[in-house]
């Protein structure tokens, strides 16, 4: 005899990959609509006081993108459609030596690595609008960064995120991603490199691939679909609408995308963030990679993946102190919510 499964208020949720735990609070639950009723101050600063609007001579490129293709450029020509320039104010500074010490139990070093700024030429035209191309164009930018950033000293770990909206983090309002590389792997993936190592070595699988091909059988969460990626609201989803980008081959290394690939992710990015745009009216968020390190070492076990976090929810005491995050929206009815759009 089944046992019977009585509905209640919330329900706790594990990720098998980080180990951590969500409240879904479905008790608390608000209607889907009203997140796109939201009321959000969209102020558009003036063109004329944007730095990303006046690039000028102290601003020198590293890379220039021009409808899709790269050109050579040490100036910034009338046709650049995204540029790479340094950030004025780095978290990172270029160096010849890390001075790695210790003092007692702790451990210090330079702050050795490089902090780059990826602007796309609109002053206020978000990804969420972008064309499949526009966004193909990121991608490839991305992609030319990540390969000589990965082989300079000291580099370990690549960063690339993007802050969309002043309660995501973004200071200036023109659209543009960071791009931070480090002689140091984030904790966040640190945690799940070894989880991924682990699952492997004890199943003989990823537990990424297993986890999408799951989704791909259920059908409930996934939000989009192609022949290369998934758009997936996470079972354990850390905010309401979040998504993972995720390609269903095995592919450990971002890096190493083909040029087909790159074709149907920007796809996937389009359709994920035009589905948010709709569905929440613009709302601020944060998306981010996590790829295999480029430290030389072997992760053939990991699996690379875009993860888009809107910001629907302020953290407060219990998240903060725990560590645990509480969702009022179950991923499943976000995911057909999204759909919809």
């Amino acid at each position: 005899m089944a046992k019977k499964i009585i509905k209640f208020p919330s329900e706790l949720r594990a990720d098998p990959l980080s180990k951590d735990w969500v409240i879904i609070a479905t008790g608390r639950a608000r209607r889907l609509e009203t997140f796109k009723k939201e009321k959000r101050e969209k102020i558009i600063p003036s063109k004329r006081t944007c730095p990303f609007c006046h690039l000028g001579k102290k601003d020198k490129p590293i890379l220039v993108f021009a409808n899709g293709k790269k050109i050579v450029a040490k100036k910034f020509p009338k046709n650049w459609t995204i540029i790479v320039i340094p950030n004025k104010y780095p978290a990172l500074a270029v160096d010849k030596s890390l001075q790695e010490r210790t003092e007692g139990p702790y451990k210090r070093m330079n702050g050795i690595g490089y902090h780059e700024v990826v602007v796309t030429r609109d002053h206020q035209k978000s990804m969420g609008l972008f064309t499949v191309a526009e966004v193909k164009e990121v991608i490839d930018v991305y992609q030319e960064r990540y390969l000589d950033l990965m082989n300079e000293p000291f580099v370990n770990y690549v960063s690339i995120f993007h802050n969309h909206g002043s309660e995501a983090g973004a200071s200036i309002f023109h659209p543009h991603s960071q791009i931070i590389a480090t002689p140091v792997i984030d904790p966040d993936l640190n945690r799940a490199i070894s989880n991924s190592r682990k699952y492997f070595g004890e199943n003989k699988k990823c537990i990424y691939c297993l986890m999408n091909n799951w989704e791909r059988e259920q059908r409930e969460r996934i939000v989009f679909e192609n022949k290369e990626f998934l758009v997936i609201c996470p079972f354990v989803s850390k905010t309401a609408f979040e998504m993972i980008i995720s390609p269903k081959k095995h592919l450990p290394y971002f890096e190493r995308i083909s040029g087909e690939e790159k074709k149907y992710l920007a796809e996937a990015f389009k359709e994920a963030l035009s589905r948010l745009y709709k569905a929440l009216d613009d709302p601020p968020y944060n998306f981010y990679l996590h790829s295999a390190p480029c430290d030389g070492k072997n992760y053939d076990f990991y699996h690379w993946h875009f993860t888009i976090l809107p910001k629907t929810a302020t953290l407060a005491g219990f998240e903060l102190c725990t560590g645990i995050e509480i969702s009022t929206i179950e991923p499943e009815k976000a995911a057909e919510y999204l759909r919809k759009q």
